[in-house]
């Protein structure tokens, strides 16, 4: 796991006995808060600085809080996809199905295009023709979230028992960062490719996007690091609503919007991304 995070200072972070005095490596930025307020999501921000080995975090009991991964599992899936060689490059053409869904998934995609779009049925296929004994494989091998593929193998990180928290997003990350999962560096360089949302001079960010619903409740999110002056800052914003909530379509925009939106914003107030 990230250095110096334990289960005793979580503990106490869950107890309530602790603030960011306690422990330097923590940084507790309750004020984060006023941008959830603003779309009007429950939620919480983790960023691990790897430079100076610190966390800054907002809501900070969600970071082991477990969730549905929705379509941040794409990284995940894609290194699988990759790995057993049912998926030659980020260039291999899966036909599109013919069910109508939206304008964008409907088409004819690769893994580049498929990821960039979030393209589930895409993703279903991949899933389906990795197989359940060797998607269990990986998934334990990569020490990926809870493993659990319950629910049906194009479903279970959308709607089965997939869970996974803010603290073991980084965590994946990071270990895909440092070319420390158990796939090969073929595999890696490709997914790190792919992930790719923004280049510029000054910082490059990786990130995926994810939306599904767990219970009564919507879940969104937005997981990915930054690479800028020589440091690595890997973060997870996590938003939650009632999914009544959303049944007003301006509602569900800005819960869309929002997974994104704050993130940059956080950044942005962190001088990360500003000139």
């Amino acid at each position: 796991m990230i250095p110096r995070l334990n289960i005793f200072i979580f503990t106490l972070i869950i107890s309530g006995l602790t603030t960011c005095k306690l422990k330097e490596d923590i940084e507790v930025r309750e004020d984060f808060k006023k941008y959830y307020d603003e779309y009007q999501v429950d939620g919480s921000f983790s960023l691990y600085d790897e430079r100076h080995d610190q966390f800054i975090l907002c809501h900070q009991e969600q970071f082991v809080q477990a969730f549905i991964p929705a379509s941040t599992f794409k990284i995940c899936n894609s290194l699988i996809g990759l790995e057993t060689g049912v998926i030659p490059n980020e260039h291999f053409v899966i036909p599109w199905d013919s069910v109508t869904r939206n304008p964008v998934w409907d088409k004819d995609h690769d893994l580049k295009t498929a990821f960039a779009n979030s393209t589930v049925w895409y993703y279903q296929e991949l899933a389906r023709r990795v197989g359940g004994e060797r998607m269990k494989y990986w998934l334990d091998k990569a020490n990926y979230a809870n493993a659990d593929t319950s629910g049906g193998i194009d479903q279970f990180w959308l709607t089965g028992g997939l869970r996974i928290t803010p603290g073991q997003q980084i965590d994946f990350l990071k270990r895909l960062h440092d070319n420390k999962l158990p796939f090969s560096q073929r595999s890696m360089d490709i997914v790190r490719d792919i992930m790719i949302v923004k280049d510029t001079l000054d910082y490059v960010i990786r990130a995926k996007l994810g939306w599904g619903g767990q219970g009564d409740k919507e879940i969104g999110w937005y997981v990915g690091y930054l690479e800028t002056k020589g440091n690595v800052y890997y973060f997870a914003n996590c938003i939650q609503t009632e999914s009544s909530k959303l049944n007003d379509i301006e509602r569900a925009i800005k819960f869309d919007h929002a997974r994104r939106d704050i993130t940059l914003q956080i950044l942005d107030e962190l001088k990360l991304t500003s000139q």
